[in-house]
């Protein structure tokens, strides 16, 4: 029997924080930015990853949730993964994505996007370093990377609490229903695909998150989001990441099939320290 659908159930409910009804969550007061995104597309992949690669960005605040760590608490995969690579034990957990909106809004701006222009996030499954810590409402996580191909929004986004860099990114579908992504940034290259052939059943969900920026950005602020309507499907099993280059993420690992995921709508903003 495959594992496959175990897999991605469980990495789509443990990086999204679904809840089963599609009614968007309320964000907490005192938000010091407001921004709007509707009608995303985007191509998603989950990977584990070196957390010696990246551990100037790990804020003391913060920990990355392991893969042995999901091992013992009984997750199928992550004790498969274990058996077959032992030594990825300490490895983090993560997703990577490529986006494209309809609609990005901070405080009423959005980007001056490219043809074919989109944005590219690596973000890692986080937890209080502390026990006693409470991040507050939503699902934690560490924003590694957010890409953008508009260095003026860029510069916005900072100023605005918000973490971002510069980096040519791009997501559009062929005729044929072929998806196909890539980002372009000192030091790596990646190309992504995905056809969706099968709709999955959580379609409609809804969900929060929070996101740390990274140790040493000069970013104090996190952002909260939530969103509602958010649907997916699988891609075919010749849907396929490449990374090329000396980042970290050139040597992380993939999990399973990636996905194609669309039809929310997200609100968020930034919170002070």
């Amino acid at each position: 029997m495959s594992r496959k659908p175990l897999l991605v159930s469980f990495l789509f409910s443990a990086m999204l924080a679904v809840e089963a009804l599609g009614q968007m969550p309320t964000l907490p007061e005192g938000a010091q930015t407001k921004w709007v995104v509707d009608e995303p597309e985007e191509i998603v992949g989950y990977l584990i990853f070196d957390p010696a690669t990246v551990a100037d960005r790990v804020p003391s605040s913060l920990r990355f949730i392991t893969v042995e760590e999901l091992a013992t608490g009984q997750i199928p995969w992550a004790k498969e993964h274990l058996e077959k690579c032992p030594g990825h034990a300490a490895w983090g957990i993560s997703f990577i994505e490529i986006v494209r909106m309809r609609t990005f809004e901070i405080d009423g701006r959005s980007p001056r996007w490219p043809e074919h222009g989109a944005a590219g996030l690596w973000c890692a499954r986080v937890a209080p370093s502390d026990s006693v810590s409470e991040p507050g409402p939503g699902k934690p996580f560490l924003m590694l990377e957010f890409w953008m191909p508009d260095s003026l929004f860029v510069a916005y986004m900072v100023e605005k609490g918000h973490y971002a860099s510069y980096g040519d990114v791009q997501l559009q579908e062929n005729p044929a229903g072929r998806w196909s992504g890539s980002i372009e940034v000192a030091g790596l290259s990646v190309l992504c695909n995905c056809t969706c052939v099968r709709h999955v059943e959580r379609a409609g969900s809804a969900g929060m998150q929070v996101f740390f920026p990274p140790a040493l950005s000069g970013v104090t602020h996190i952002v909260r989001v939530a969103f509602a309507g958010h649907q997916e499907c699988a891609c075919r099993e010749d849907a396929s990441w490449r990374f090329r280059g000396v980042h970290p993420l050139a040597s992380a690992v993939m999990l399973g099939p990636s996905t194609l995921e669309f039809g929310y709508d997200m609100v968020g903003g930034a919170y002070g320290p």
